[in-house]
């Protein structure tokens, strides 16, 4: 009897904002000066956090009440993102275990990579600062592709760029969309608990293939795709 398909152990891709890096403390700070500009207070931490994961967008949203249709979001939303980039990575770091993550999966070869909807012009330098850029086998950004996350588009260009099939390899990400555009691209997907989920996400109805609660967790998986090509 043959398997149904081919084992999950080609590559792993990472969401950045919320699964591979802890951005939020920064992220808030600028918004919390964003808001002094304009007089208003900072707000806490907690109320912020969950809406890290959805970038600029959920930011203001949760600072300013604005949505895109907004005539004074763009305006807002530049005066954001030039006030983060200039702090970009004060308290930015790895999630604990991702160091450990990734020096395991060099060390077994196997390739992995980022696929953000951050700006390029963020993501790129984030990386550098967290001194990963050069490990990183690719760096697919919110501007890569003419169509970001959920649309699978992003993951799919990845897979090209290392030459794996999308079937080989494995999405981790806090937010729905992570798990759509896992899915759509064909990939086994994983919600990663210890990001920036809020109290009205439901990771369980997301469709993943599986939740973990810490990154070292993924090696689990990896090792039951081992069981799974034997």
């Amino acid at each position: 009897m043959t398997n149904s398909r081919p084992p999950r152990d080609g590559l792993v891709l990472f969401d950045l904002d919320g699964t591979f890096a802890d951005t939020a403390p920064d992220m808030a700070i600028a918004l919390d000066r964003l808001r002094k500009r304009h007089g208003r207070s900072p707000l806490p931490f907690a109320r912020v956090r969950p809406y890290v994961s959805h970038g600029a967008p959920g930011i203001l949203k949760v600072g300013f009440d604005l949505t895109p249709d907004d005539p004074n979001y763009e305006p807002l939303r530049r005066e954001y993102l030039r006030i983060y980039e200039s702090a970009l990575v004060e308290h930015t770091a790895p999630f604990p275990g991702i160091v450990e993550l990734i020096d395991e999966l060099d060390a077994r070869g196997v390739p992995w990579g980022i696929v953000t909807n951050k700006a390029a012009a963020l993501a790129k330098p984030l990386l550098e600062r967290l001194g990963f850029l050069e490990r990183v086998a690719c760096l697919v950004c919110g501007d890569t592709t003419p169509r970001p996350k959920p649309y699978p588009d992003p993951l799919l260009y990845a897979c090209d760029l290392l030459g794996v099939t999308p079937e080989r390899g494995w999405y981790i990400g806090d937010a729905e969309r992570d798990i759509q555009a896992g899915l759509a691209a064909g990939m086994g997907t994983l919600t990663a608990l210890f990001g920036y989920l809020g109290p009205d996400d439901d990771p369980r109805t997301w469709g993943a293939h599986g939740m973990i609660q810490h990154p070292l967790q993924l090696l689990d998986w990896l090792a039951a795709e081992a069981n799974h090509a034997a």
